[in-house]
């Protein structure tokens, strides 16, 4: 009998943890917008941020929120949760979870603020992630999310390529689709903030886009 980790899904994800525990103790960043800078996060507000990484942008927050607030960051990778407590470990204010982003292990209305900096092309079901983002964050709350979209639908060879996935395109969908999978989530006051220029990846088009919303 095939287990979970035998589905194209399990491969993914074991490839996707392969390459974030090599990058875990690695140098430069992994960002790929300025979604934090975007959602400004004030003093006292709860900050959500899906996958979380290294814990970066989660130390910002928590400096930025200050001592009466919290940054919490959730990422489904063990090592780059390590290190992202070791980087956070003078701040009280942040936490980490480990946590699927598509059923994050925090309760509802959590967040003031809910952030993602290229991780949500990882996950096979977008609305998925994106309606964890509407449960998550408390009413009139806000996300920023900076992502990887194609420029139009990828070939199969590359869609069914775990490898890919892991490297921040495998799974990229086009803009129009993605915005779409916000939409269906009932997150409104949608807007790209942010558009990078085509560049290939995989022998593919992609761009990276940064985008704000509310719910």
């Amino acid at each position: 009998m095939s287990g979970p980790d035998d589905t194209f899904q399990g491969q993914v994800a074991r490839a996707t943890r392969a390459r974030y525990a090599g990058l875990a103790t690695a140098g430069g960043s992994l960002s790929c917008g300025g979604a934090l800078d975007v959602a400004a996060p004030q003093p006292g507000e709860t900050v959500v941020d899906l996958g979380c990484g290294r814990g970066g942008d989660v130390v910002k927050a928590a400096e930025r929120v200050g001592p009466s607030g919290a940054a919490v960051g959730v990422d489904a990778s063990p090592a780059m949760l390590d290190a992202a407590r070791e980087r956070a470990a003078h701040l009280p204010q942040a936490r980490f979870v480990e946590s699927d982003l598509a059923a994050v292990d925090l309760p509802a209305g959590l967040a003031d603020v809910v952030l993602s900096s290229c991780a949500i092309n990882h996950a096979p079901d977008k609305a998925a992630v994106y309606r964890e983002i509407h449960r998550l964050l408390r009413p009139g709350g806000r996300f920023a999310v900076s992502d990887v979209v194609s420029e139009r639908e990828l070939p199969e060879s590359v869609r069914s390529d775990p490898a890919a996935w892991a490297a921040c395109y495998g799974g990229s969908i086009p803009e129009a689709d993605y915005l779409a999978a916000i939409a269906a989530a009932g997150l409104g006051q949608v807007a790209v903030r942010r558009r990078t220029e085509p560049y290939q990846k995989g022998g593919v088009l992609v761009r990276s886009i940064t985008v704000e919303g509310r719910r």
